[in-house]
């Protein structure tokens, strides 16, 4: 038997998993990772994944210690991936800055909000573990990756010759994957080749734009997904570029800038339609997996009662989460820091009139929207990861709920100084919101990843709690740190090289327009309308057996800009035809497997990549340490062939690995 098979069974003997120095480890992995995650998303809007980097660097220190276990290492890489994602945070807090509301970050106050939520999106992440990783088929892309680095790294439990040959060529399709993937990063930073490339254009009267990052990990994500989810991405890019953003530049072709008109146009028009449509989409996902979360309720009070009868031993692996009676004690007792918060938030300005009434309305909206937020975000990492999941969407979506409910109190269109403390109260609520929201939407990957290399589920979900710990103790400094020596854009006295942190700009926003009156509810009720006919045809396609049209895939294509999305149709078309190849193989199982594994060295490169680009940009305060070339003319040429012909190379690659002939890819 396996190393993974062994530890599923209730009777063997448990590994080494949770232990010291694994929280150590995690901790300072915590501490690094953050602190570059949060430096990049508030400089150019994203962060990056710390799961894989973890992993890879928790298996080259704990290599070197005495009876480390890949359990273990999954212990590190999900106490940092916890803490990591936390950093999300980023796109909702600074916007309390820039209203004016805060000058800095309240150390205590900022700990509380990230912790409380976070810990809330870990409750919520115990029964969605049985709902939407053991009990359906969600492609999980990192969380599978992460799983097969971990077990790369561990030997892969081969116990015979044959095992071991095919774990060897596993490792060489991660090593040569990861070496391109990060190769092309590094040449782009150093402005040999493009890192992206957009091309505005005029359709007549109107305007669109094609764009793209030279992204390998996205290659990498898309063959993972796969071509469902590929498909409804590339639906969506269509509508946005295709449709949107010609309709509503209409007239403006003779612009002098036409790639600000466009930009400005896709922010305030097309990623609210966008919203719109993950809004009634969320509402979809959440119906069509309400008996999986019912059924994974039942099945955790089942392993309760087996517990307290005394015969815990014999619970398989995969039910031993944290018993479901504390999980619903932590999720209630949340609720009383929770009302403090906010209470205290609250005190002095225009919700005191309704004092009472606002705050138990917003304690239960926080509790009932937690559970949509998480459910939804679970969801859509499940159908393309953590990475490129729209959290911001979510975010989008709970501010408006939260600016609405205390619309129905107030009004719209009150005086500036009360609308401006109700949204202050509208983001505080939403930086709560959205923990839940990082939490879960990427708790889910690291529990696959957990089921997939035989981790006891409590533990890691105790791990989880000690990463949101972590990760809540060292983000408010860090903000206060880029505050005091960049500003915010937006914010009063903020210097030349202010962080945009657009995404807390784009939510405080909305925040005002609603309770300001000024907000455009018609681009919100056309998402919602394109979200409604898409439910219909993936029912119709799901039905028939002709495919399906995800709802949320597509809606992610509209809202996310085309840069961060093209390539992950076109990873899922490369996916495709491979797999089409490695069936009719000599080895199909080995050829498949190498085929992901390689599409997983494409994310763990460039993830690798962007925690030490991250680490260097915050050293030398540049956002461009490597470059060497600042204009190369030749850049976009360069990247054409350098990238497709690194792509061609690694697929050839390990094609020629399985052995035998079977045709050409």
């Amino acid at each position: 038997m396996t190393q993974a098979t062994l530890s599923k069974s209730p009777l063997a003997k448990p590994a080494r998993e949770l232990t010291l120095r694994g929280i150590i480890l995690g901790a300072v992995l915590t501490v690094i990772f953050t602190a570059a995650n949060v430096y990049l998303g508030l400089k150019i809007g994203l962060t990056f994944a710390t799961s894989i980097p973890a992993a890879v660097i928790s298996m080259a220190v704990l290599r070197q210690m005495r009876g480390s276990t890949i359990q273990e290492n999954n212990i590190v890489q999900t106490i940092a991936s916890a803490a990591g994602t936390l950093s999300a945070i980023i796109f909702v807090l600074p916007g309390l800055l820039m209203i004016g509301w805060w000058v800095d970050f309240p150390y205590w106050q900022s700990v509380a909000v990230i912790g409380v939520g976070g810990i809330l999106g870990v409750m919520y992440s115990v029964p969605l573990r049985r709902a939407l990783v053991t009990g359906t088929d969600l492609p999980y892309p990192e969380g599978v990756a992460a799983a097969e680095v971990l077990k790369v790294g561990a030997g892969g439990g081969a116990d015979d010759h044959e095992g071991e040959e095919e774990n060897r060529k596993g490792l060489d399709a991660i090593v040569a994957g990861s070496g391109v993937s990060l190769g092309y990063a590094l040449l782009a930073k150093l402005g040999l080749v493009a890192e992206e490339a957009a091309r505005p254009f005029r359709v007549g009267a109107s305007l669109s734009q094609a764009s793209t990052s030279f992204s390998m990990a996205l290659i990498g994500v898309g063959h993972l997904v796969g071509l469902g989810v590929g498909v409804a991405m590339l639906v969506g890019m269509l509508i946005s570029w295709g449709v949107l953003v010609p309709y509503y530049t209409h007239g403006m072709a003779g612009a002098a800038d036409i790639g600000a008109v466009i930009g400005e146009t896709f922010k305030l028009k097309v990623r609210i339609i966008g919203a719109g449509t993950i809004g009634i989409a969320a509402v979809y996902t959440l119906l069509r997996v309400i008996g999986p979360i019912v059924k994974g309720i039942s099945g955790a009070i089942a392993a309760q009662r087996t517990r307290q009868a005394g015969q815990g031993a014999t619970l398989a692996l995969t039910e031993q989460d944290l018993p479901i009676g504390i999980v619903g004690a932590v999720i209630v007792a949340a609720m009383m820091p929770i009302g403090l918060l906010l209470a205290n938030f609250a005190r002095g300005g225009p919700i005191e009139a309704h004092f009472w009434p606002v705050l138990l309305a917003t304690i239960a909206y926080v509790l009932i929207i937690g559970i949509v937020i998480a459910s939804v975000c679970g969801y859509m990492a499940g159908l393309i990861g953590a990475s490129n999941s729209p959290v911001s969407g979510t975010g989008i979506i709970s501010a408006l709920g939260i600016a609405l409910l205390l619309a129905a109190f107030f009004g719209r269109g009150i005086d500036p100084a009360a609308t401006r403390a109700l949204v202050a109260f509208s983001l505080f609520v939403t930086a709560i919101v959205f923990g839940v929201a990082t939490i879960s939407n990427d708790n889910l990957q690291d529990l696959k990843t957990g089921e997939l290399v035989g981790a006891t589920p409590w533990r890691q979900q105790v791990a989880l709690v000690l990463g949101v710990v972590f990760g809540a103790l060292v983000i408010p400094p860090v903000l206060s740190l880029l505050n005091a020596r960049f500003g915010f854009v937006g914010v009063p006295g903020a210097g030349p090289n202010a962080l945009a942190a657009p995404q807390a700009a784009l939510i405080s926003t909305l925040a005002q327009g609603v309770l300001g009156g000024q907000l455009d509810w018609s681009l919100i009720g056309l998402g919602a309308a394109i979200g409604a006919v898409v439910i219909v045809i993936d029912e119709v396609l799901r039905k028939t057996g002709k495919g399906m049209l995800p709802p949320l895939a597509l809606g992610m294509g509209i809202y996310l800009p085309m840069a961060l999305t093209l390539f992950i149709p076109l990873g899922a078309v490369i996916g495709h035809f491979y797999d089409r190849w490695a069936r009719r193989s000599v080895n199909p199982d080995l050829a498949e497997r190498l085929g992901m594994l390689a599409a997983t060295g494409l994310i763990v490169g460039e993830s690798l990549f962007g925690v030490v680009f991250a680490i260097l940009a915050g050293v030398t305060n540049s956002a461009t340490p490597l470059q060497i070339i600042k204009e190369n003319p030749w850049a976009d040429a360069a990247a054409l062939v350098v990238f497709f012909g690194g792509v061609a190379w690694i697929y050839r690659r390990v094609a020629g690995k399985v052995g035998g002939r079977a045709g050409r890819i």
